[in-house]
């Protein structure tokens, strides 16, 4: 069946698609021809909303791709995006990242991402490439908005890997690819940057298949490189492909040229090979030196695809407008529908239990809100609906909170800008007004309580005190950040309980220096910003035991609690941070007061003794106490913990945890030098230096948060601004020993002054 369906739909529809000049300008000349016959569900109606069928919706469901397009920082993804939106007919003409023409590329819609040339928040989009309909998610490349990649690749069926062809793997393609493999969300990978000097692809390849361990093989071969990069040629139909016209808009079909032929037959063969250790029809005809024919190629590449053990490389330079329209074909023919998925929920109502969801819009709704936005108009919520349908002016229930609401509008995302539709059904990526929730929550029809797994949330590793510059922000200053911790779940916000000073945290500089501009710029709110702060971390080292008793008594009823056990340090790739286990034999702890020690156990782990900061990676074991009929109770108890907490503590040799990144720095072989002392200054350990034949080295390195500080600068002055790094976080790991002196004179000179003011 599935051979049947790619052969009659899902190629044919694909070559149609940019085989003449007259079919892009079809494709170009207006909105029926932008979203063809499978898609005309989406009628205009009399209030100018797109109507929604919901019978034609289901069965053109496998001609749905819901995708998302992440990379390393300047490996090209928004590029990338704007070509394709542009040779789908979804915008009429091409703009360039950072606003150079005084537009900028249309899904960088804030002033911040034109003027700095990089993607800040994720950005959704939707187009149409023959009969496929294609809703696109760009996300940020900086390390700094991950969460943003996260929360896109939670909801999305297939994801394009964007590479740059002359750095190749860099430390954010083995994030991205992390993330992708934590959703299981089938990929293709795209070379860009051919035209680049230096460009190598084979390189890149092979990185694929040593540092993500991909078995990624490609289905391309570039004809030219650098300057003379001219189009590709399709490793599966063997023909040549060259992108002509002003824009590339004109993709023409030819024989491979004569030079390229044995290179051609050569990688054409390898990548039958590596698909034949994936899949059995085509290992069967390879091991009988049998063709492997075209149709049956193109399914065994979408099988192993969507199972996760094939990753198709496609080659060509966005910037160039090369080698986009072929990429495109890739996304249709290989990547998944929303039908190919196998998605499960939660059942609240039964513990939790797993339950498959259908892809089917009859079904009962289970919606999931992915992002959240502040716009003029209210809130935005971004929603992936798995099944069922969600129509405007219907009644929705929140499952975590029970809530009912009624949606009072539904739009489709175009970068900032929206199109209102009537309603969308399963599969479907879209938005929604009015409704007041939280990042994560699942929305149903009220009939069942299911609830989708929530995503991954990395630990903020960088604190910023933050304060009001005068008290006419005072209110901008607040809404301002009651706004961006809704927004984003690692923008974290807490007060200085000993200065009273707000503090924000987040995931490194630039992500705490945008909300501070953002701050100024949307709010009006003059801010002064203090030192950054290291979020650092304790942990003990060895067992500790505790013996504590907790009594009072001052008239009436007195608080009565004894606690004995034990404190022990949990290994580092445990999953937990925290550990409480009850070994309790008998009933020396009445049961009712268990909870309350647990409870003391966990509030004295948020302030750790040494320096003042939590507590992590601990197991706390209680063996033993004692009561009072009369004086026991919970807050005595809660009280014991705490302070038989702080003696095992004290007694399990305790030091200090502070963040350590992983540093990817890209500088010229000339430089090498001056690039590694400089890191080494910075306490930094050296994991990997190699260099190619472009002429530049990648050095990788773990080196203290509180030492790279500052050192984008340093790094431009020792390479005449030709260096270039990324940094991500790591692990905690233990800071020497004169550090956890100078952090605890520092914490014990703090209490001190607040014990004075207290006077």
């Amino acid at each position: 069946m599935l051979r049947s369906f790619l052969s009659q739909t899902v190629a044919p529809a694909a070559r149609a698609a940019y085989r003449s000049a007259a079919a892009f300008a079809g494709a170009r000349s207006g909105a029926a021809a932008r979203f063809p016959q499978a898609w005309l569900q989406h009628v205009r109606c009399a209030s100018g909303r797109t109507e929604f069928d919901l019978e034609s919706h289901d069965s053109s469901m496998r001609l749905l791709r819901n995708i998302g397009i992440s990379a390393h920082i300047d490996s090209g993804k928004t590029t990338l995006t704007e070509r394709v939106l542009f040779y789908t007919g979804r915008i009429d003409s091409i703009h360039e990242v950072r606003g150079r023409d005084g537009v900028g590329a249309t899904m960088d819609s804030m002033d911040l991402e034109r003027e700095k040339g990089i993607t800040i928040q994720s950005a959704a989009t939707f187009c149409a490439w023959g009969d496929h309909r294609v809703n696109i998610i760009d996300t940020p490349g900086h390390v700094d908005f991950t969460v943003e990649v996260e929360r896109a690749l939670r909801v999305l069926d297939g994801a394009v890997l964007v590479l740059c062809g002359v750095g190749g793997v860099q430390s954010q393609s083995i994030t991205v690819d992390r993330q992708m493999k934590r959703y299981n969300v089938p990929r293709l990978c795209f070379i860009n940057k051919l035209d680049r000097m230096g460009a190598n692809p084979w390189k890149v390849i092979k990185d694929l298949r040593g540092k993500l361990q991909l078995n990624a093989t490609a289905v391309q071969l570039p004809i030219g490189l650098e300057e003379k990069h001219e189009g590709v040629v399709d490793l599966i139909s063997m023909k040549a492909y060259y992108n002509e016209g002003e824009f590339g808009e004109i993709v023409a079909e030819r024989e491979i040229p004569s030079e390229l032929m044995a290179q051609a037959e050569e990688k054409r063969h390898e990548l039958i090979e590596r698909l034949g250790e994936v899949d059995e029809e085509v290992a069967e005809l390879f091991l009988m030196e049998e063709p492997v024919p075209e149709p049956l190629m193109r399914e065994a590449i979408r099988r192993q695809t969507i199972a996760n053990t094939f990753v198709p490389v496609f080659m060509g330079s966005a910037f160039k407008n090369r080698g986009v329209q072929r990429l495109l074909d890739g996304v249709v023919d290989f990547l998944p529908s929303p039908m190919d998925v196998k998605t499960v929920g939660l059942d609240v109502d039964d513990g939790e239990k797993e339950v498959a969801l259908a892809c089917d819009s009859t079904k009962p709704l289970v919606a999931l809100a992915f992002k959240l936005e502040e716009s003029r108009y209210g809130q935005l919520t971004y929603m992936r609906i798995y099944q069922g349908h969600l129509k405007r002016a219907e009644n929705i229930f929140n499952v975590k909170n029970g809530k009912k609401v009624k949606v009072p509008r539904l739009v489709r995302m175009h970068a900032d800008k929206m199109e209102d539709i009537e309603g969308a059904g399963a599969g479907e990526i879209l938005a929604m007004f009015g409704v007041d929730c939280s990042s994560g929550d699942t929305f149903t029809d009220g009939t069942h309580r299911v609830a989708m797994q929530s995503m991954f949330v990395p630990e903020p590793v960088m604190s910023l005190a933050v304060k009001p510059k005068d008290t006419q922000s005072q209110m901008k200053f607040s809404k301002a950040l009651n706004r961006f911790t809704k927004e984003d779940p690692t923008f974290k916000l807490t007060q200085d309980p000993d200065t009273k000073e707000t503090i924000i945290s987040g995931m490194g500089e630039l992500h705490l220096e945008i909300y501070v501009e953002r701050m100024k710029r949307e709010y009006g709110a003059e801010v002064v910003v203090g030192k950054p702060r290291v979020n650092f971390r304790e942990t003990c080292q060895a067992r500790g035991e505790f013996d504590y008793l907790h009594k009072k008594q001052s008239g009436g009823q007195g608080q009565y609690g004894r606690v004995i056990g034990y404190v022990e340090p949990l290994p580092e790739d445990y999953p937990e941070d925290f550990e409480f286990v009850n070994e309790l034999l008998g009933n020396n702890i009445p049961p009712e007061f268990v909870s309350a020690c647990e409870k003391g156990f966990r509030e004295a782990c948020e302030k750790g003794g040494l320096t003042g900061h939590p507590v992590q990676r601990v197991r706390v074991v209680l063996t033993d106490g004692a009561s009072h009929a009369v004086d026991s109770s919970e807050i005595a108890f809660r009280l014991a913990a705490m302070n038989g907490f702080r003696q095992g503590f004290r007694n399990a040799r305790p030091t200090v945890l502070e963040p350590i990144m992983s540093v990817g720095v890209s500088v010229p072989t000339e430089y090498q030098g001056n690039v590694i002392a400089g890191l080494n200054r910075r306490k930094g350990s050296i994991m990997d230096n190699a260099t190619d034949e472009t002429g530049y080295c990648s050095i990788e390195a773990e080196v203290p948060l509180s030492e790279m500080f500052g050192y984008s600068t340093d790094l431009r002055s020792a390479t005449q601004g030709k260096g270039e790094f990324a940094m991500e976080y790591k692990r905690h790991a233990p800071v020497p020993q004169n550090v956890v002196q100078e952090l605890m004179k520092a914490f014990q000179e703090s209490r001190a002054k607040k014990g004075e003011d207290a006077e």
